[in-house]
């Protein structure tokens, strides 16, 4: 993911009452692009956010803003969903809020820099051959947070919707 912003968009729709109303989105969810194909990136994603129980129960009197928040998402190449407790609650989410807490670390430059350009010529290795490599077992929890806060700062990629651990594949993003 490249980007999250929030309330990107004001909707307007006509509510079965016939009133006009104005709808604003939750969030839209931007992709980092790919080598792949241009028909085969990933759309951004208009999301709407609500509890499960609120929309189950008030899905017919919002179904006329859902609508025209998915025609207003495709008209601009988007995909719209609507997301509840159980499709945000997840490991992905767990590991983001997991790697913030690293984002804001500053560690020696030269070093991150060193990893980097290693794993880069190597392609894809675990998070623990890098961390072996790098920091002798004295400095081991100090190379445990440099490497988590390259993930952080994208500078390193790995996939969260895994768990993050010793045996996590890391790699370089492909386009900064």
């Amino acid at each position: 993911m490249s980007a999250v912003v929030s309330q990107p968009c004001e909707i307007p729709f006509v509510a079965p009452t016939g009133r006009q109303y104005t709808y604003t989105p939750d969030f839209l969810v931007i992709y980092r692009s790919t080598t792949a194909p241009v028909d085969m990136q990933r759309k951004p994603l208009l999301v709407e956010v609500k509890p499960q129980k609120d929309w189950q129960l008030h899905w017919r009197e919002w179904s006329s803003k859902w609508k025209a928040a998915r025609r207003y998402a495709i008209s601009m190449g988007w995909r719209f969903t609507i997301m509840d407790e159980s499709r945000i609650r997840t490991l992905a989410l767990d590991n983001i809020n997991f790697l913030r807490r690293y984002d804001d670390l500053e560690f020696d430059e030269a070093l991150s820099d060193c990893i980097v350009e290693d794993l880069g010529e190597l392609g894809t290795t675990t998070f623990d051959y890098l961390l072996t490599k790098y920091f002798p077992t004295v400095h081991r929890a100090e190379g445990i947070a440099q490497l988590w806060s390259l993930v952080a700062k994208r500078r390193i990629e790995c996939d969260v919707c895994l768990p993050l651990n010793l045996n996590t594949f890391l790699w370089i993003p492909t386009n900064g």
